[in-house]
């Protein structure tokens, strides 16, 4: 990237999504609270009722509410800070989806501004969006998903069609993923929502030209491509690329989506080191994910093709549920009685090694929000196994979760000590199967390096600020740095020493610390503790993370002093960037060799008699 971006690169620090409000500093959090209680405010001025927020993206905020007729509408404001242009996109959005008449597509209703603020109201769609179903349950049942395949093929069918209120020519999305799709689990349906990547094709899906007319072709623009920027995590090469638009860039979608719902990731990039020929899914299915997957352009296009003429034929298949992957996680999990609500960021560092290369000079001209906020961020150079795995460990960060990775990739195999405590029981299975995604995204990866990751608590953030960077930082009075006491250990694990201090500078963290605090640093790195501290500095504002837990109940008070003089110290901090310790409980490395693929798992082709043969070994 170019040296005018590295030169404060903070935006390598985060992997979360979206960023909480808690780790923004107290100018910005009390500005986008202020714009969303005004927002609601005018909502409700219109008359509209129980408005509340209800999702948030790159470009804009969406709220929900009841009108007079008891009827629930959406309302989508575009972010204020963006460009002028980019704000104007929510009025094409207003006019695609205007366009798009479809029993699962929520119904345009209408658009207005608003003391210069555009709002695109629409019809709510029932349920809860597949991205958070997904991570509520993790790998989709093989039932729901074919039914689910079966929806999008008619979609795309829909959508490749001439429009006769779109000049004759086909829709594309553009931005198909499971957080678009909203799925109502009483009836089982679907719907297609966020049409802000939307436009009219370009090409058809055999890579014509699209026209009415000689004349019409004559005057369009051929050379440059009308589409947008869907999610990085999600679209195809060719979308990603800026080839002129086509239907296939939704097939793409489609597939992305479906994929990701089968393996419960949050991604399309996993798909060499887990194909969807592992996940149990009916051979021919999966050999369809595999292909509209696949590197060919034209294996691709063959597949999506297929894909909308087989899938009603596909949905006739018996497909009772049979566990044929694994529910139990492959690294300890420890599992709280209590529920927490937690705001989880991931902090990771070591992860240069992951690069192949430190650019790629074809994406540095496109700007689009989506593109910044993903794929520059951290992805950039990165082979799609490599992108997978950090995606993988930023869905972890999607749960109650706090602990840390520590990944070590040797020529013998690849060894991962962690300490991960999930604090809602109800979600252990879908974090276990996030948990088994990251091993075996970790197993495919053949460099040798070193990753961590800390998952900390975003709640328990201490903010800082000054005025002027010729006054150093201080801590409020108040702050305190929150640990947890850990329940008497077994004499066996309090002889147990884990640590990693001693592992040397890390070549991704810029600030360097203040050798008064280092030595308090390395006086805690002496008590029996699990957790981390990382402060993260720019000009004016310091953020620091944490999370600890105390093993040794005996030196509470020494601990509780020494974190206290950490925080006293902070005015001697100088530097900027991000710097942090991590350290996990005791040593309990887990060991897997070098895997570059899952094995094929097939859903079975006689289901029945599968079911009947279990049954009768649990009966002997």
């Amino acid at each position: 990237m170019p040296d005018k971006a590295d030169k404060n690169q903070l935006r390598n620090f985060y992997i979360p999504e979206e960023q909480s409000v808690y780790l923004l500093n107290a100018n910005d959090a009390k500005k986008l609270k202020d714009w969303v209680a005004l927002c609601i405010e005018e909502l409700e001025k219109l008359g509209y009722r129980q408005i509340e927020l209800i999702g948030k993206g790159a470009y804009g905020f969406a709220f929900a509410g009841f009108g007079q007729d008891n009827i629930s509408y959406v309302f989508k404001f575009s972010r204020v800070n963006l460009a002028q242009h980019i704000q104007e996109r929510l009025a094409d959005e207003a006019y695609m989806l205007s366009l798009v008449k479809h029993p699962a597509v929520p119904p345009f209703i209408t658009y207005q501004v608003i003391k210069k603020q555009g709002i695109l109201m629409m019809g709510r769609a029932p349920g809860i969006d597949l991205e958070q179903y997904s991570l509520q349950v993790g790998r989709l049942p093989v039932r729901l998903l074919i039914d689910i395949a079966v929806q999008l093929a008619e979609l795309l069918l829909f959508l490749r069609q001439p429009h006769p209120a779109s000049q004759n020519l086909p829709i594309i999305h553009g931005d198909i993923k499971p957080s678009n799709l909203v799925f109502d689990e009483a009836t089982g349906k679907i719907s297609l929502i966020d049409w802000g990547s939307s436009v009219h094709a370009q090409l058809d899906c055999h890579g014509q030209f699209l026209a009415n007319n000689v004349m019409q072709l004559m005057s369009a623009d051929l050379q440059h491509s009308n589409a947008r920027m869907g999610d990085v995590y999600f679209i195809g090469p060719e979308q990603r690329a800026g080839e002129l638009s086509s239907p296939r860039f939704d097939e793409q979608g489609v597939a992305s989506t479906l994929y990701a719902l089968a393996s419960a990731q949050s991604c399309r990039f996993g798909r060499l080191a887990i194909p969807a020929r592992s996940l149990g899914l009916p051979v021919e299915f999966a050999t369809l994910l595999d292909s509209m997957l696949a590197d060919d352009r034209s294996l691709r296009q063959q597949a999506g093709d297929y894909f909308i003429s087989r899938m009603p034929q596909l949905s006739k298949l018996v497909l009772p549920a049979i566990p044929l992957l694994a529910d139990t996680p492959l690294l300890p999990v420890w599992c709280s009685e209590q529920t927490l609500e937690l705001d989880t960021v991931v902090y990771s560092s070591r992860k240069s090694f992951l690069r192949e290369h430190q650019a790629d000079a074809d994406l540095h001209y496109v700007d689009d929000v989506q593109l910044e906020r993903y794929y520059k961020n951290y992805l950039e150079g990165m082979g799609d196994t490599e992108k997978a795995f950090i995606a993988a460990v930023g869905r972890l960060a999607r749960y109650p979760v706090v602990g840390g990775l520590a990944i070590h990739w040797q020529a013998s195999g690849v060894y991962i000590d962690s300490s991960l405590n999930l604090y809602n029981a109800s979600l252990k299975v879908a974090f276990s199967h996030a948990v088994n995604n990251v091993v075996n995204l970790g197993r495919a990866i053949g460099k040798l390096g070193v990753f961590k990751a800390c998952l900390f608590d975003a709640r328990n953030t201490i903010h800082i600020s000054r005025e002027s960077t010729t006054v150093p930082f201080e801590v409020p009075e108040q702050a305190r740095i929150h640990y947890q006491l850990a329940s008497v250990l077994s004499q066996e694990d309090a002889s147990k020493q884990h640590s990693y201090f001693e592992d040397g500078k890390d070549p991704d963290e810029q600030l360097v610390l203040p050798d008064a605090i280092m030595d308090d640093i390395a006086r805690l790195n002496l008590l029996r503790h699990t957790g981390c501290i990382i402060f993260e500095v720019t000009p004016l504002y310091m953020k620091v993370h944490s999370y600890y837990r105390l093993l040794d109940n005996a030196v509470e008070a020494q601990f509780a002093g020494l974190l206290q003089s950490i925080l006293r110290k902070v005015p001697l901090i100088s530097g900027e960037g991000v710097g942090g310790f991590m350290k996990l409980p005791y040593k309990d490395t887990r060991f897997f060799e070098h895997q570059p693929q899952t094995a094929a798992c097939y859903y079975p082709a006689n289901p029945r008699q599968m079911l009947q043969q279990r049954q009768a070994l649990d009966d002997l």
